[in-house]
C-alpha cells in the first residue's frame, strides 16, 4: 500500500471511531421551548424521572444516532434515539420540575464505546436512569451510580445541567 493510501485509510479509521465513540450531549442551555402545545402539556404532566422514564419506555424505541444528537422536542416527534438522547430529554424535563440534573458520560474499558446516564437528585440522593430504564437505588456519589451502573469502565466525565464539566475519573 503507498503512503497516499495509507494515510487515506488512518484518516477515514479515525473518523470512524469519533462516530463510534458515541454519546455528545445536545446543548440544554440555548434548548427554546417549542411552541407546541400537546408537548408542552407533556413537559408539565411528567413530574418526577421516574414518570419521564415510564414514558419514555413506553413511548420511545432505541435507534443509534452516530451523527446527531437530537433535541428533547425533536426526540418527541421521532419518538427513536440512543443513550445520550434520552438522558437529554429526561434531564431537560425533570430540570424544568425544579430536580438538580446531571448528566455521565462513560468510556467502557477496552472498546471506542460510551454510554450516557441521566441522574436526578431526589431527597438528597442521586438516583438515575439508563436508556428508558430507571433506577431508585439511592446513590451518594456519582461514583456510587457509576459502580452500580457498570465495573467495566475506563473513565467517567459528569457534566451539568448547562454541559459544564464538574468530575472527571480515570479509573
Amino acid at each position: 500500500m503507498n503512503n497516499t493510501k495509507k494515510i487515506c485509510f488512518l484518516i477515514f479509521f479515525l473518523i470512524f471511531i469519533i462516530f463510534l465513540s458515541g454519546c455528545g450531549f445536545f446543548n440544554l442551555y440555548d434548548f427554546i421551548l417549542p411552541d407546541d402545545i400537546e408537548f408542552l402539556q407533556l413537559v408539565q404532566s411528567l413530574k418526577t424521572p421516574e414518570e419521564i422514564c415510564r414514558y419514555m419506555r413506553d413511548n420511545f424505541e432505541c435507534e443509534y444516532f452516530p451523527f446527531k444528537t437530537l433535541s428533547p422536542y425533536e426526540l418527541y416527534l421521532t419518538k427513536k434515539g440512543d443513550c445520550d438522547i434520552f438522558a437529554t430529554f429526561a434531564t431537560y424535563i425533570a430540570n424544568y420540575h425544579g430536580y438538580e440534573t446531571y448528566q455521565i458520560k462513560i468510556k467502557f474499558r477496552d472498546t471506542f464505546i460510551s454510554h450516557c446516564l441521566a441522574v436526578y437528585v431526589e431527597n438528597n440522593k442521586g438516583t438515575f436512569s439508563s436508556n428508558l430504564d430507571y433506577f431508585s437505588f439511592p446513590n451518594d456519589t456519582f461514583s456510587d451510580i457509576v459502580e452500580y451502573f457498570t465495573n467495566n469502565y475506563e473513565s467517567y466525565e459528569v457534566y451539568d445541567y448547562q454541559n459544564n464539566l464538574i468530575e472527571k475519573v480515570q479509573k
